[in-house]
């Protein structure tokens, strides 16, 4: 299939009439996406393609269609060879291209400073789709071994068991250890979270760039825990997914995920006989992609004031005597680093953990924060405007038997917050020291 560029794709937003000739001034299309030049993340949305509804509305009309129809018959035969295609506003089926989901991935696009992006029906989604797109069976893959649960199962079980695609784990941090792991001319990808899930680790992109790119080796980034914070590809990373469920949507509603990077990468993926996201079909929902594009405008605000309050409170809790995992406290072991990528004025995250030791000292203090303070809610998941909290090793790292769980820094007691910011600062930290003053008598908040 042709090649198309898509983030510096510009559509017209009228509707063909007439003839398909494709000589129409009305288009106008970028033929060779340049080099984005990086910028704010929030300046780079605001920046990008505004597009109106059919009737002039100031939001984007939803384009719910399946299927799409051509004024003259030569023109589905030139679709189907890629010779026309969703640059110039020809869309064949919407599993293929949809035009509300293409105005979003430009925004994903705008978000990452990457030259393309595609949406896809969750976040598992986009990690499979781009892995498989750029390993074969009998292919090989270097991760992180602090991930997301769902994704080391992915790597773990899967994708031996149903492609003959095998991963070494390693300890990210440990750079002569990723050397050692990547085999030259077999080794496809090398792929880790920006923070780890649930550990809180920070990866050295640029380092870690540079030593894949040695060996010919695609760089895979998951920036769930991070969007605004970090920007991936500015630091030498090749590809960044997304669940776009957590921060980005914002409101625990949605699941949904997203792939952002070269366009002959997404190009690639969507290629009618050899694209995984076009041949396994996790499509997203074009009302989804209605939504969600209402919800990118203020993801800077509130990305700020989630990363402000977690800074606050892991500050607080710290000097209170818990052990504290939060990348913004000064004597974590990746702060430095932390702070040499990140954007400016975007914090930290708005991830912290609390080490309680225990399973059962992490469900005491969970069970308090929600049943008799109201500071949060027992539940999966990050990026709501209420805080979230879990205990990881017995939720979203289950996957993960008692050795990975130790080798990936995850105690049986780990409780993960993902801060929120609804009511007030104070009016909050009131409640979680409410809990914290039950805890007492437990003698958990000795000073260290």
């Amino acid at each position: 299939m042709a090649e198309t560029g898509i983030h510096n794709l510009v559509f017209s937003g009228k509707k063909r009439t007439g003839s398909d000739d494709i000589d129409r001034e009305d288009f106008i299309v970028a033929k060779k996406p340049m080099k984005p030049i990086w910028e704010d993340p929030a300046a780079a949305l605001a920046n990008a393609r505004h597009e109106f509804g059919e009737h002039g509305g100031v939001n984007m009309s939803i384009e719910a269609s399946a299927t799409f129809t051509v004024m003259e018959p030569e023109t589905m035969r030139r679709m189907f060879t890629g010779e026309l295609g969703p640059d110039r506003d020809f869309f064949i089926y919407s599993r293929h291209f949809n035009p509300t989901v293409l105005n979003l991935s430009r925004h994903l696009a705008a978000l990452e400073g990457t030259e393309a992006a595609y949406c896809t029906a969750s976040g598992m989604s986009a990690i499979s789709s781009v892995l498989l797109q750029l390993c074969s069976s009998g292919g090989h893959m270097v991760a992180s071994r602090a991930l997301y649960g769902g994704t080391h199962a992915l790597l773990t079980h899967f994708l031996p068991r149903a492609c003959n695609i095998t991963t070494t784990f390693v300890d990210i941090s440990d750079h002569d250890m990723v050397k050692e792991a990547i085999a030259e001319g077999r080794t496809k990808v090398l792929y880790f979270e920006t923070v780890s899930n649930p550990t809180l680790m920070v990866a050295n992109v640029p380092e870690l760039s540079r030593i894949a790119h040695d060996k010919g080796v695609t760089v895979v980034v998951d920036n769930t825990f991070s969007p605004m914070v970090l920007a991936p590809t500015r630091l030498g990373a090749d590809v960044v997914v997304h669940s776009i469920s957590k921060y980005i949507s914002g409101g625990a509603d949605i699941i949904a995920g997203a792939v952002c990077g070269p366009a002959s990468l997404v190009n690639s993926m969507m290629d009618l006989q050899q694209g995984t996201l076009m041949l396994l079909g996790p499509t997203m929902n074009a009302k989804v992609a209605f939504e969600l594009s209402e919800r990118i405008p203020h993801l800077s605000m509130r990305m700020k004031e989630h990363c402000n309050r977690a800074f606050v409170y892991a500050t607080r809790m710290k000097k209170l005597g818990l052990k504290v995992i939060y990348p913004g406290l000064q004597d974590h072991p990746d702060h430095d680093l932390l702070k040499s990528m990140a954007n400016k004025e975007y914090g930290y995250g708005g991830i912290l953990c609390v080490d309680m030791e225990t399973e059962e000292r992490a469900n005491r203090l969970m069970n308090l924060l929600q049943n008799y303070t109201q500071f949060g809610f027992m539940a999966v998941s990050l990026g709501y405007y209420e805080t979230l909290m879990s205990c990881s090793g017995s939720s979203t790292s289950s996957e993960l038997n008692t050795e990975e769980k130790e080798l990936a820094g995850i105690s049986p007691g780990l409780v993960r917050m993902s801060i929120g910011y609804s009511g007030t600062l104070e009016q909050k930290w009131s409640q979680l020291e409410k809990a914290l003053s039950r805890m007492q008598d437990s003698s958990l908040l000795s000073k260290n």
